[in-house]
């Protein structure tokens, strides 16, 4: 690598418009000298505005623009790389807000340390900003800092209730990242082969730790930087899945795509313990949870964690003859 190596910026959008907008406004004012910008974007119809300004850039050269029938976040991120040329690969969800030196924040840990193969930046959610930002000024109990996780934030049964990249404020070694906010060195795909597993559904849920799970077999390290951060504004319509929270869909891909997350990874004392705390958490609505205790309610998400079971199992049965990967494949048929 040289002193400003390439960097390919990947963002996936859908259904976005202004805020789309903004978010690529933002890399175009990055202080770093060595950048390109891929836009995979799913969006059936834009705004005619926003339509005419992404023509534009486009022209100008300032992004490359491309434009896809189908709607699948994991998909879009193999079809960026792809279509990369940058030895560092970063994706950024398509509602962010960035500071100048993110870019900088990222390489900086490639060119000082050849053991890290990814980088996850630190997330600002936009609610949990506003309650850090009253909660320190106000000098609340409650507010918190981290300096370092703790160690079960390594155990891949349990870490997805400790892994905090919002208050953590020192840099160390995680177990994965957040998919608004990472970067891969190139070798992670040209070498060693790894795609996003498109079999990941609606909301994508874990797909991102899946990679980060399968990347760490490598022998790299993933590591946090709380310098390179960004606010994630959290839209509550579009992006990649557009699926909302409370629909029964999105409740069936939740749990699918969290068994599916230890079918493939986890051996079975690791599985097992996911899968206790995953029923705890999101069935009973015990902390950190905190859903309602309605037995209805709870029926209702047990019922949808068997089926999500049931439909990982599915998956995992037919990867036997069918990888799942459907729409690299239609992209190689292009």
């Amino acid at each position: 690598m040289n002193n400003y190596p390439l960097i390919t910026v990947i963002i996936p959008t859908y259904g976005r418009e202004e805020i789309l907008c903004d978010s690529v406004n933002d890399v175009l004012k990055q202080d770093y000298p060595n950048f390109e910008i891929l836009v995979v974007d799913q969006t059936p119809k834009h705004k005619p505005e926003i339509q005419a300004y992404l023509e534009e850039l486009a022209k100008a050269g300032k992004i490359k623009w491309f434009h896809l029938d189908w709607a699948s976040l994991p998909g879009a991120r193999n079809y960026g790389v792809r279509r990369s040329d940058g030895e560092i690969i970063l994706f950024i969800d398509d509602d962010v807000k960035l500071t100048p030196g993110f870019l900088t924040a990222h390489v900086k840990n490639y060119l000082q340390n050849p053991e890290v193969g990814a980088v996850a930046g630190r997330v600002f959610d936009r609610m949990k900003l506003a309650d850090a930002v009253e909660g320190k000024t106000q000098g609340d109990a409650n507010y918190k800092e981290i300096e370092y996780l703790p160690p079960q934030a390594m155990d891949p049964g349990i870490a997805w209730y400790y892994i905090d990249l919002v208050h953590t404020i020192k840099p160390q070694q995680v177990l994965t990242t957040r998919g608004c906010n990472m970067s891969f060195r190139r070798e992670i795909f040209s070498i060693h082969k790894l795609r996003f597993d498109e079999r990941f559904r609606g909301s994508a849920v874990r797909e991102e730790s899946d990679f980060c799970l399968r990347l760490r077999q490598t022998g790299y390290k993933i590591w946090y930087d709380p310098d390179a951060a960004l606010v994630h504004l959290g839209e509550e319509t579009g992006g990649c899945h557009d699926i909302s929270m409370r629909s029964l869909k999105y409740q069936l891909t939740f749990y699918h795509n969290h068994f599916l997350l230890g079918l493939k990874n986890l051996n079975a004392n690791q599985a097992l313990r996911l899968y206790a705390r995953l029923f705890d958490c999101h069935v009973l609505g015990r902390p950190p949870c905190h859903k309602s205790g309605s037995p209805i309610k709870i029926l209702t998400r047990g019922f949808f964690y068997i089926l999500g079971f049931l439909k990982a199992l599915a998956t995992v049965i037919q990867s036997i003859w069918n990888d799942g990967q459907i729409y690299s494949r239609l992209d190689q048929q292009v």
